[in-house]
């Protein structure tokens, strides 16, 4: 089984997979990327590199049973996506907490608004693939058993639920 947890920057991704109990092997994707020097370039105004999708793809291929946590993790090809979600308040507060530029948190309170990763996994996968999990105000070991219950099937595939857009 292949099962990727993704969202927007600042979802709780790293830290709820911290927190999973899976005989799946865990890749924290942007270390791997960081590691590995899996990018194409670094863009300077973002701070942030460009992730090579084919050397990742490549990287990964042949892996089962891997659990891969990462805001570009829903690109990969995968059995299931779980998809974390973050009122965007909250979020841009978390990202600016954390030292992210005020713009760069903006822009991922929108993004998280306007469902992008969740549109796009959708879209990648369909939507009988794709876990949506709201993570605002939530306990991280409350997070991961949500994400243990659809690793298991038991919890049934949600996309849309979650509707953040009063926020725009």
């Amino acid at each position: 089984m292949r099962v990727t947890v993704t969202g927007t920057p600042g979802t709780g991704k790293t830290t709820a997979t911290e927190r999973v109990e899976t005989d799946l092997d865990v890749v924290h994707l942007n270390q791997l990327i960081e590691d590995e020097r899996l990018y194409t370039e670094v863009d300077e105004e973002r701070d942030s590199k460009v992730a090579d999708l084919e050397a990742i793809r490549e990287r990964l291929d042949g892996q089962d049973d891997i659990l891969v946590e990462s805001h570009l993790a829903h690109l990969l090809d995968v059995d299931r996506v779980v998809v974390l979600r973050c009122a965007p308040a909250d979020l841009e507060a978390r990202l600016t907490e954390r030292g992210e530029p005020e713009r760069k948190a903006g822009e991922n309170a929108e993004s998280e608004a306007l469902d992008v990763i969740l549109g796009e996994a959708v879209q990648v996968h369909g939507e009988s693939a794709v876990y949506e999990i709201d993570t605002t105000d939530r306990d991280p070991d409350a997070v991961a058993a949500d994400i243990e219950a659809a690793i298991a099937g038991d919890r049934d595939s949600s996309a849309g639920d979650v509707d953040f857009t009063d926020y725009l």
